[in-house]
């Protein structure tokens, strides 16, 4: 049997192994983390309006226990997904509820956010404890590559572009991350920034080739 973790870890909604002795489990939370999984992954794979139901349905089931701390957590995950595609707008769900969340979730705001505080870094998940931590934009990229979790590693390279500390290494590394997933809304997002970046440097030949691969995923997502 599995419980869910409403718990902010590693930018994802654990299950725990429960005893199987143990009282059974709740069925908002099972609910709420098949939402939680599947919200995730519409986004992820540039599907809205699944991401959507999914995460409405997720936000009802965690709402039916009346903990504002918890259905703040759930806008988290919902934020974080998107700091891993480079979409870089206010948490505006969260912040909504910020008064009732814990000071580790308004921490982790802050850092999604690229404002975290030095004082409130040991309250980060710990995937992004070193990354917050990092003297250098090359440290940060090093700590970013040694993240296993995939989407904590999207979240992290995410966090350092938004900061303007991205450096060529953390591009390969978000790419080839989102591409090993599958996942075409990040994979989109970081090939049109190593784009960017080759044109700038007057490598048309290397922004062409990134141009090709942007329009091959774009095309998969589209109704054969």
């Amino acid at each position: 049997m599995k419980t869910l973790n409403i718990a902010l870890s590693a930018m994802a909604m654990a299950a725990l192994a429960a005893c199987s002795s143990g009282p059974p489990v709740p069925d908002w939370k099972m609910n709420a983390q098949s939402s939680i999984e599947r919200f995730e992954a519409a986004y992820l794979n540039g599907s809205a309006l699944v991401e959507q139901t999914e995460f409405q349905r997720a936000r009802a089931q965690v709402g039916s226990t009346g903990k504002i701390d918890l259905i703040a957590r759930v806008e988290l995950l919902r934020c974080a997904t998107r700091v891993a595609s480079l979409v870089f707008e206010d948490c505006t769900g969260f912040e909504a509820l910020r008064a009732d969340a814990t000071p580790a979730d308004r921490a982790y705001a802050d850092y999604l956010a690229g404002k975290v505080q030095p004082a409130d870094i040991a309250l980060l998940p710990e995937a992004q404890r070193a990354v917050a931590a990092a003297s250098s934009d090359t440290a940060a990229s090093t700590a970013v590559a040694t993240v296993t979790d995939p989407l904590s590693q999207l979240v992290a390279a995410g966090v350092l572009l938004r900061a303007s500390r991205a450096t060529p290494a953390l591009l390969d590394t978000a790419v080839s991350t989102a591409s090993d997933q599958g996942w075409r809304r990040p994979l989109l997002a970081w090939l049109g920034v190593q784009r960017l970046r080759a044109e700038q440097a007057g490598d048309q030949q290397a922004a062409q080739r990134i141009g090709r691969r942007m329009d091959i995923v774009e095309k998969s997502g589209k109704p054969l």
